[in-house]
């Protein structure tokens, strides 16, 4: 009977221990290689995501959702346009008169620095100055002396955007409750000056000056 060879089996045993060991290291490096090739892999992906997400920008007006939304309240609500030196203040313009024959072409013009105030060009009295009372079109003209030297008194300047018509009257004073009184001439009051010879006098009083014209010439659209 043969005797086991010890020395052979122990050096086996061994091996056999050592090849285990080396076995599980490569199990270990190639799983643990794998697990690292999928962690890169994830790792690239969210980056590019990333990076095409910054790169990409949102575009509303490219968006065919917006655009039928959009498409369908521009229907309903339409741009709105530029307001115009009419919308602001109406009286702004140029006017003809069939009446008056003394100012056939009024041109009202607003004043560079104060917008309630207006200059009227084109009547018998010179250029003159009109202030804004009531919103959008009354007008008081206040006494003043023109450039040429000549005397205005107190009087109403009204544009009556509906009828598209301007009357000015000058020599009754403006009214703050009823402006449109200015335009009905009151009954002539006969002032009776009794001197001491005797002798009456009979002065009437001055007439208001009247002014009616037609609105001809639109306002330009301000920026």
């Amino acid at each position: 009977m043969n005797t086991p060879n010890y020395p052979q089996m122990i050096i086996l045993a061994q091996l056999f221990e050592v090849w285990s060991c080396v076995s599980s290291l490569i199990t270990k490096k190639l799983f643990m290689k794998k697990i690292i090739e999928i962690m890169g892999g994830i790792v690239l992906s969210l980056l590019s995501a990333t990076v095409q997400a910054q790169q990409t920008t949102w575009d509303a007006k490219k968006n065919p959702t917006v655009d039928l939304i959009a498409s369908k309240y521009t229907k309903l609500i339409p741009p709105k346009p530029a307001l115009t030196t009419e919308d602001i203040f109406p009286v702004i313009g140029k006017y003809e008169s069939a009446a008056n024959t003394d100012a056939a072409s009024v041109i009202i013009t607003p004043d560079p620095e104060n917008k309630g105030l207006v200059w009227v060009e084109g009547l018998p009295q010179g250029k003159i100055k009109a202030m804004l009372r009531k919103f959008p079109a009354t007008y008081k003209i206040p006494a003043q002396q023109t450039e040429n030297n000549i005397k205005v008194a107190e009087g109403t300047l009204i544009f009556d955007k509906d009828a598209n018509t301007l009357r000015i009257s000058i020599g009754i004073p403006y009214n703050a409750l009823e402006p449109a009184t200015a335009f009905t001439i009151p009954l002539e009051e006969v002032v009776v000056i009794t001197s001491k010879n005797s002798k009456t006098k009979t002065i009437a009083p001055p007439k208001p000056w009247m002014y009616s014209g037609t609105k001809v010439e639109k306002a330009m659209v301000i920026n």
